[in-house]
């Protein structure tokens, strides 16, 4: 039934569209028995993001990069990729309970270490990673009549050879209210170790009007004899901050604006931690330190302390040091839909999804169909991938993730839990046999071995040369938001606080590695 290459009559495939395209060229080009495949590469010092992964599919089917970590052979066979997202599952489980993942291996073969956003983010989070992309944010210059107003300002000036130099420091000013405006009565510097370096009121060289105490926390009385002036504290900054140092806060142009120093090595918490309801709004240094740093600040009544602001500052700077760029942010913040950027190459995508994820990741151009079980997503992802004219799929298989949710809303099975965890990480058999006597229970096997079927069904379903990739979760986040939900809210337990922690350090580090799996359906 095959023609050969370059004749007038070229071969049907199953996978070639109504409205036609290119399919057909490809086909001569290769031959009607040509195969498109993947082959993951596995060399230890390649490391895969969460966010490679949608990078792949914009590759295959849109305008995409070439990713590193991954070879696509003839590349232009594959006009469908199946996305499928496995909440719940992680590399530990998967690779401690391999008799329950058969079906999976022999569909998509070895998986992929890939590592996550961090070890605190949730389902949605890590779902924006994959059905996002990253997008240019404009670069906006400061116009000269702006830049004319910091000709008055002092340089940081070069550290002198030999001098010790502080790499990293974090910064918080005070200000009180004079007829001039807004003037400095207290800087504080804290290092990298939330020690303080400099901490000291100043003299306003104006009248003061308001000591603004219900915001600054300086008082009358504070000031009282106080003689420091702006030029004293400019020099002992100067001898603290040099040009090579990085001074960290948040909002950090009303800091060096008061103390009327220019410095060009500044990390800025206000606009590192993104506001998710626009680029002109800041989240408070409160919220963040509440959220990230599950720490309450800024809540003695008696206005602020800038140690106390510096140092959570600094804090929330490291985080991101750490953990990314993407720590902490919005993952729809400067990141456009993986469907919307499909969408402008022509490819018509299905997301499959429960309500919540629709209405997030869609857009008008899109087939949206919500679905509330598993066996829901696999009965419309069955027909979905079907369709010709269909070029991405999205899809979730969650009853292992919905299993965990409602053992962490179970303060019982919550405290079994990590009472489980602290006896095997006492025991020093944190091992394969460990967890599964004491996490794998009769409920959860029969959840896994429905996912492995499942995934079998969608594999058999799909036509010659669809590109299936699947994409595990973090492992159990419920049970890590849930406790640290308990630890920043000083809840009483039958556990102490400490246990509490040392489980909660296990399971944040199994959640730092998921997986992908990445395979091209073949005729058989």
């Amino acid at each position: 039934m095959a023609s050969s290459v370059g004749s007038s009559s070229p071969p049907k495939n199953p996978n070639e569209r109504k409205e036609g395209g290119n399919n057909t060229a490809y086909f001569d080009v290769y031959g009607p028995d040509a195969k498109a495949d993947v082959f993951i590469k596995f060399p230890a010092t390649d490391t895969v993001y969460l966010q490679d992964i949608q990078g792949l599919v914009n590759w295959v089917l849109g305008d995409g990069i070439m990713p590193s970590w991954i070879f696509v052979k003839n590349k232009p066979l594959i006009q469908k990729v199946v996305l499928l997202h496995l909440p719940g599952l992680n590399a530990d489980l998967y690779y401690s309970n391999p008799d329950l993942f058969v079906r999976l291996g022999q569909c998509c073969g070895a998986p992929k270490q890939v590592l996550a956003l961090s070890c605190i983010a949730d389902e949605m989070q890590t779902i924006g990673a994959l059905l996002t992309c990253r997008v240019k944010r404009k670069h906006r210059e400061m116009n000269s009549s702006k830049q004319a107003c910091y000709t008055d300002y002092i340089s940081t000036v070069p550290a002198p050879a030999g001098c010790t130099l502080h790499s990293i420091l974090g910064l918080d000013c005070e200000m009180c209210i004079t007829a001039e405006g807004f003037e400095l009565t207290r800087v504080t510097l804290v290092d990298i170790g939330g020690k303080v370096v400099l901490d000291k009121l100043v003299k306003p060289f104006n009248c003061i009007l308001d000591y603004n105490t219900r915001y600054s926390g300086i008082t009358e009385e504070m000031l009282r004899g106080v003689t420091t002036t702006l030029k004293d504290i400019q020099e002992e900054f100067l001898k603290l901050v040099y040009k090579e140092t990085i001074l960290v806060g948040h909002s950090l142009e009303n800091d060096l604006s008061a103390l009327r120093i220019s410095h060009n090595l500044i990390i800025d918490t206000a606009i590192l931690y993104k506001n998710p309801y626009g680029e002109g709004r800041k989240t408070a240094l409160r919220i963040l330190s509440q959220k990230f740093l599950q720490r309450e600040i800024q809540a003695s009544g008696k206005g602020h302390d800038s140690t106390e602001d510096a140092r959570a500052a600094l804090e929330l700077a490291l985080l991101k040091i750490k953990y990314g760029p993407q720590f902490g942010s919005d993952p729809s913040f400067m990141r456009k839909k993986l469907v919307t950027v499909l969408h402008e190459s022509d490819k018509l995508c299905s997301l499959i999804d429960q309500m919540s994820i629709i209405k997030r990741f869609s857009d008008g151009s899109c087939n949206a169909i919500p679905v509330t079980s598993d066996d829901q997503a696999l009965s419309r992802t069955l027909k979905e991938v079907k369709k010709n004219n269909v070029s991405f799929v999205w899809t979730r298989f969650s009853g292992l993730d919905s299993y965990y949710h409602k053992q962490a809303e179970d303060p019982e099975k919550l405290m079994s839990r990590v009472a489980q965890t602290i006896s095997l990480l006492t025991c020093n058999r944190v091992s394969s046999n460990g967890d599964k006597g004491s996490i794998l229970n009769v409920e959860m096997k029969e959840i896994l071995t429905r996912m492995d079927d499942r995934i079998q069904k969608l594999y058999s379903s799909l036509h010659s040369n669809t590109l299936l990739i699947v994409t595990t979760g973090q492992g159990d986040t419920a049970i890590v938001q849930r406790l640290r939900k308990i630890l920043r809210e000083n809840r009483g337990s039958t556990i102490s606080r400490g246990e509490i922690l040392r489980a909660l350090e296990h399971l944040q580090s199994q959640a730092e590695t998921g997986l992908c799996f990445a395979s091209v359906k073949h005729s058989t």
